[in-house]
């Protein structure tokens, strides 16, 4: 069966959605986005993905282009039509088309664009179980990373040097040295005195759901959260390290640089976070 986009106010084969070459996400990246997992058919964590959208258009000062109630029912026709049990649908805001002029231009409609597809979530468990690398590299993005924009020119060229290391992942790292988050993850360790630790929220790094999600579930399970930054040197000599994302949930880092941490396995705590938090997405999969 082939794909099925939503652009603009209507369904199309996916090999013929376009958007207009004076987009102002095409010419400026003037838009926001959304990547929200999909289990058994029901949506991870919706109310906070569409929260942070709406966040991130009013920092930017884009209008949603329509209710959330039937920004809710689009996605879930999305996810009909493209047979997405498992998966993921991706969202995207533009500020719309516009003759190029860097200024907000009056009177123009957001553009909305959705996709859905089908993720082996089998094929995620099975690196979970081995573990990943990741490497540090400099974190050279703008200040206001706490909005989930387009504009990902930086994450791909961070992304882009752990592919051509070997690795998962590239760390960010800030100009005191401080790790912020991954090109497409949220970065965490846990200390020797078994603490999770991650960045605390601002603008240094986006407001992840997924790791919002996780601190909940480590809290019900009586782990001790810290919200602070942390270096490079207290990441390669953690007890243990992961990330975590929608796409990768909670995801052990036996590997930085060329430090390995612990005994080179995925460690205990992050295990067991995993299996927690699988056991989250099952629940709401499987929900009535």
């Amino acid at each position: 069966m082939s794909r099925i986009a939503y652009v603009n106010g209507r369904y199309v084969p996916h090999a013929e959605a376009v958007v207009h070459i004076e987009d102002r996400g095409y010419q400026f990246a003037d838009g926001v986005y959304e990547v929200i997992a999909v289990a058994g058919g029901r949506l991870i964590d919706e109310i906070g993905h569409l929260e942070r959208l709406d966040r991130s258009l009013r920092e930017l000062r884009i209008s949603p282009p329509m209710a959330y109630r039937s920004l809710a029912l689009v996605i879930r026709e999305t996810l009909r039509r493209n047979r997405v049990r498992d998966g993921i649908v991706y969202l995207q805001i533009t500020r719309g088309v516009s003759r190029r002029d860097h200024p907000f231009p009056d009177g123009v409609r957001p553009a909305l664009v959705l996709t859905a597809k089908s993720v082996n979530f089998a094929a995620v468990a099975a690196r979970a179980e081995k573990g990943v690398r990741v490497i540090t590299v400099e974190d050279i993005r703008w200040a206001r990373r706490d909005i989930k924009s387009i504009s990902l020119l930086p994450n791909v060229l961070a992304k882009q040097d752990a592919r051509e290391a070997g690795a998962y992942e590239a760390f960010q790292v800030d100009g005191e040295g401080l790790v912020t988050e991954g090109s497409s993850t949220n970065a965490w360790i846990i200390d020797t005195d078994g603490r999770l630790v991650t960045r605390d929220l601002g603008t240094a790094i986006l407001p992840g759901i997924t790791r919002q999600s996780v601190i909940d579930i480590a809290r019900q399970n009586g782990y001790t959260i810290v919200e602070r930054a942390f270096t490079v040197e207290e990441l390669k000599s953690a007890r243990e390290v992961f990330l975590t994302s929608t796409t990768s949930f909670v995801m052990p880092v036996v590997q930085v640089d060329d430090k390995v941490i612990g005994n080179g396995q995925p460690g205990s705590l992050s295990t067991a976070l995993l299996a927690a938090y699988r056991d989250y997405m099952d629940e709401v999969g499987h929900a009535a």
